[in-house]
C-alpha cells in the first residue's frame, strides 16, 4: 500500500480545504473572480484531497452539496466525518489504512464506493464481523460500484460470490462487471442466509415504520397541545414523585380508592384530548379557508388586471400604427395625448384593482383573526373547565384518603388494626399531625402537577395564537407599506406623465416654450420628475408599453 511515511500526518483544516477548492475551481479570469469574491464550500460539487497525508477525515460539514469526494492515497484509519454529505454519490478511499466499513450511514445517495488497497481484514475465511460489514452496505440502495480488492478480505475463497449474493444490485465489483452467471451462482449458494436476512430486514423495516408512525402521531398531538393526555400519563406523573402517596397506598381500602380515582381522572384527560384534536381540526380548517380566500381574491384581481391589459394592448397596437402613419403635427400631438390618456386610465384601473384587493384582504384578515382568537378562547375555556374537574376529583380523593388515614391511626392506637402495615409506613402514624401532613403533602404534589399541565397547555396555545396573529398582521402591514408611494400623480395631472423613449430621443414639451419654439429636453433629464411608478404589487401591473414615438420621424 502506498504510504507517505516521509511526511508528517496532516489535518483537514480550512487552509487545506480552501487551497484544494481554489486549485480545482474555475480557470483564468473566472478563477481571479472567484479568488476575489470567494467560493462557498456549500457550492462545491467535487473535491479532490488525494496524496495529502491526511490522518483523519474532518471539517467537511460545510460541503453539504458535495457529490464527488476523492480521499485516496492518504493514511486515513477510520471512515468518519461524512455525516453531512448526504448528496454524495462517488467516494474514493483507496490506498488508506481503513480496517472497517462504517461511518457511511447518512450517505443514502452513494452509488460508487472504492476501498481498494486498505486493511479490511479476514480471519481464515469471511468471519462474522466482515460479513456484518458487507451486509452494512445493503442499506445503500443506489450502490452500483464497489472496490475492495487489495484488502485481506478480498483474498477469502468465498469473497466474490458472497458480495454478489448480499449486494445483488451491484453492477461492478473490483473494476469488473458482474455477469449474470456469477449472480445466479451466488444466489443459489447463499439463498438460505439471504432469505433469512431479508426476513430480518423486513421486521426491522416494520419496526422503523411503526416508530415513525408513533412519532408522527405524537407530533400531531403536540400540534393540538394535548400530547400524553390520551391515557394515564398525567395521573402516573402525579404519583411518580409522591413518596407519601406511594406509602399511603398500602393502607386498607386505599388501593380500590386510587383505582377508582384513576379511572375517573383518565376519562377527564381523554375528554381534554378529544376536545384538543377537534379544536385542532377546526383551527386547521379556519386557516385553510383563510388561505383559500386570500388566493382566490388575488387570482380574481389578477385575472381582471390581465383582461384590462389585454384590451389595452389590442388598442395600443392600432394606436401605434396610426401614430406612425400620421404626418400632421397637430394630429400627431392629439393622438399622442389620447394615447397618454389611455395609459393613465390603465394605470388608474390597475391601481384601483390593487386597492380593492388590499381592502378585501384586510377585511379577510380581520375576520380570520377574530375567528381564530374565538376558537382558541373556547378551547382554553373548555380545558380550564375540564382541569377543574380533575382538581375536584383530587380534592374528593384527598378527603377520602384523609378519612381512611385518620381511621387507620385510631385503629392502631386502639390495637384494632387487623392488617400489618409495612415498616416504611408505620412512622407516618406516630401522631395525628404527621399523618395529616403526609396526606396533605401528597395532595399538594397532585394539585401542582394538574396546575402545571394546565398552565403549559394554555400558555402554548395562547402563544401559538398570538404568533399567528402577529405574523398575519405583519404581512398585512408590509402590504400596506408597499402600497404607499406606488402611485404618485404629478402636480400637473396625468397629462404630465410621459412614457420614456426607448431610443433616448428628445421630446417636445408644448407646455414649456421659449419664444415660439418648443423646448426639447431628453427624457433622461426629466426622469426625476414625479410620475406613475410601476409597483411590484401582486402581479396586476403590466410591463411598460412600447413608446409609440420610437419609430416616428420628427417633424
Amino acid at each position: 500500500m502506498n504510504r507517505l511515511y516521509d511526511m508528517e500526518p496532516r489535518v483537514m483544516d480550512d487552509e487545506m480545504l480552501k487551497l484544494a477548492v481554489g486549485e480545482q475551481g474555475p480557470r483564468d479570469e473566472a478563477r481571479q473572480l472567484a479568488k476575489q469574491e470567494g467560493i462557498l464550500f456549500k457550492d462545491v460539487l467535487s473535491l479532490q484531497l488525494d496524496f495529502q497525508n491526511i490522518l483523519r477525515i474532518d471539517n467537511l460539514w460545510q460541503f453539504e452539496n458535495l457529490r464527488k469526494l476523492q480521499l485516496d492515497n492518504n493514511i486515513i484509519e477510520k471512515i468518519e466525518g461524512l455525516e453531512n454529505l448526504t448528496r454524495l454519490v462517488w467516494l474514493d478511499l483507496s490506498f488508506n489504512n481503513i480496517e472497517a466499513i462504517e461511518g457511511l450511514d447518512t450517505l443514502v445517495n452513494l452509488e460508487d464506493l472504492s476501498l481498494f488497497n486498505n486493511r479490511i481484514s479476514k480471519i481464515d475465511s469471511l468471519d462474522a464481523l466482515v460479513k456484518l460489514q458487507i451486509i452494512y452496505l445493503r442499506r445503500f440502495k443506489d450502490l452500483r460500484t464497489l472496490s475492495l480488492s487489495g484488502n485481506p478480505v478480498a483474498e477469502a475463497e468465498d469473497y466474490r460470490t458472497f458480495i454478489c449474493a448480499y449486494l445483488p444490485d451491484l453492477v461492478y465489483l473490483d473494476f469488473r462487471r458482474i455477469d449474470d452467471h456469477t449472480k445466479e451462482l451466488a444466489e443459489m449458494k447463499h439463498q438460505c442466509s439471504v432469505d433469512e436476512l431479508k426476513h430480518q430486514e423486513s421486521l426491522m423495516q416494520a419496526q422503523l415504520e411503526d416508530e415513525q408512525a408513533r412519532w408522527e402521531e405524537l407530533e400531531g398531538h403536540k400540534a393540538a397541545f394535548v400530547e400524553h393526555l390520551n391515557g394515564p400519563f398525567l395521573f402516573d406523573s402525579m404519583y411518580a414523585e409522591d413518596v407519601e402517596g406511594s406509602q399511603l397506598s398500602h393502607l386498607p381500602g386505599v388501593g380500590e380508592l386510587v383505582q377508582t380515582y384513576k379511572d375517573k381522572f383518565v376519562i377527564v384527560c381523554l375528554n381534554i384530548f378529544e376536545s384538543g384534536l377537534k379544536q385542532q381540526e377546526k383551527r386547521k380548517a379556519e386557516l385553510d379557508t383563510f388561505m383559500g380566500c386570500v388566493q382566490e381574491a388575488i387570482q380574481e384581481k389578477q385575472e381582471q388586471g390581465k383582461h384590462k391589459i389585454a384590451k389595452f394592448e389590442e388598442k395600443h397596437l392600432l394606436t401605434l400604427s396610426s401614430i406612425r402613419d400620421e404626418s400632421e403635427l397637430t394630429n400627431f400631438e392629439k393622438k399622442m395625448a389620447e394615447h397618454s390618456e389611455d395609459i393613465t386610465e390603465l394605470v388608474n384601473v390597475l391601481v384601483t384593482l390593487e386597492m380593492q384587493l388590499v381592502e378585501q384582504l384586510e377585511e379577510t384578515i380581520n375576520m380570520f383573526e377574530r375567528n381564530i382568537i374565538d376558537l382558541v378562547g373556547l378551547f382554553v375555556e373548555n380545558v380550564q373547565s375540564l382541569m377543574a374537574q380533575c382538581r375536584d376529583l383530587e380534592n374528593h380523593h384527598h378527603e377520602k384518603l384523609l378519612e381512611i388515614a385518620i381511621s387507620t391511626r385510631e385503629k392502631i392506637v386502639k390495637g384494632e388494626l387487623d392488617e400489618d402495615l409495612p415498616d416504611a409506613v408505620r412512622p407516618l402514624f406516630v401522631d395525628k399531625d404527621t399523618i395529616v401532613n403526609a396526606v396533605g403533602a401528597s395532595h399538594d404534589i397532585h394539585l401542582l402537577k394538574i396546575d402545571n399541565r394546565e398552565d403549559e397547555l394554555v400558555t402554548r396555545v395562547n402563544s401559538w395564537c398570538a404568533h399567528l396573529v402577529d405574523k398575519v398582521s405583519a404581512a398585512e402591514g408590509r402590504e400596506e407599506r408597499s402600497q404607499e408611494g406606488r402611485l404618485r400623480i404629478p402636480p400637473d395631472g396625468p397629462a404630465a406623465v410621459c412614457p420614456a423613449d426607448s431610443q433616448g430621443r428628445d421630446h417636445e414639451e408644448p407646455q414649456a416654450r421659449e419664444g415660439d419654439q418648443p423646448v426639447r429636453r431628453p427624457c433622461a433629464e426629466r426622469a426625476g420628475q414625479p410620475g406613475v411608478q410601476r409597483p411590484p404589487g401582486l402581479g396586476l401591473w403590466p410591463s411598460p408599453p412600447p413608446d409609440p414615438r420610437t419609430s416616428q420621424v420628427e417633424k
